[in-house]
């Protein structure tokens, strides 16, 4: 029922797209920050990676284990791929273009740094997340997927109206045929 209303209903809309745009701002402003004031994830992956020991280890080893044998060795890539990818999230939130995948991989970025044992905002940001991903395309009816959303749909029904499928005749009718 809930979800239904988050989808659905008109004043959700409204709350979704103030949730969306103060979202926005949060990614768009962290990953420009990064982007132009140089951004080096290994002290950050270090550090997590410290915090998987001792007796109150705030980072699972699992993770901490992902961290150091595969993170912290593409460093180079997670060095891109953060700041940008917060610039991007950010900038689909704040325009509402691809909402619900912008919304998406915020919360997958969020749950990474909850994983790694920093707390800050990340935690309100997934929760938040959370009720975009869950409203669908309401979160970004006032916004450009209101324009770009329809705009895929027709594209991919052109393509299935194209060719129509016929279903062939059930055994035992009868098939009239015209000429």
């Amino acid at each position: 029922m809930f979800n239904n209303f988050l989808r659905t209903n008109k004043y959700a809309m409204w709350f979704l797209t103030v949730l969306r745009i103060y979202l926005g701002y949060q990614w768009i402003t962290a990953g420009w920050h990064k982007i132009t004031g140089g951004f080096d994830a290994a002290g950050f992956l270090n550090g997590a990676i410290a915090n998987s020991t001792g007796e109150h280890a705030a980072v699972q080893g699992w993770w901490a284990t992902f961290l150091q044998h595969v993170a912290l060795p593409n460093v180079d890539i997670f060095n891109v791929m953060v700041p940008y990818g917060e610039f991007l999230v950010g900038l689909g939130l704040l325009l509402g273009t691809f909402t619900t995948f912008a919304a998406l991989m915020g919360l997958v970025m969020n749950a990474a740094f909850l994983f790694s044992g920093t707390v800050s905002t990340n935690a309100q940001m997934l929760l938040l997340e959370v009720l975009i991903v869950v409203a669908a395309a309401n979160a970004g009816k006032i916004g450009l997927d209101r324009y770009v959303l329809p705009y895929l749909r027709g594209l991919f029904h052109k393509k299935e109206t194209a060719n129509p499928v016929i279903p062939a005749p059930k055994q035992g009718m009868k098939v009239k045929h015209t000429a």
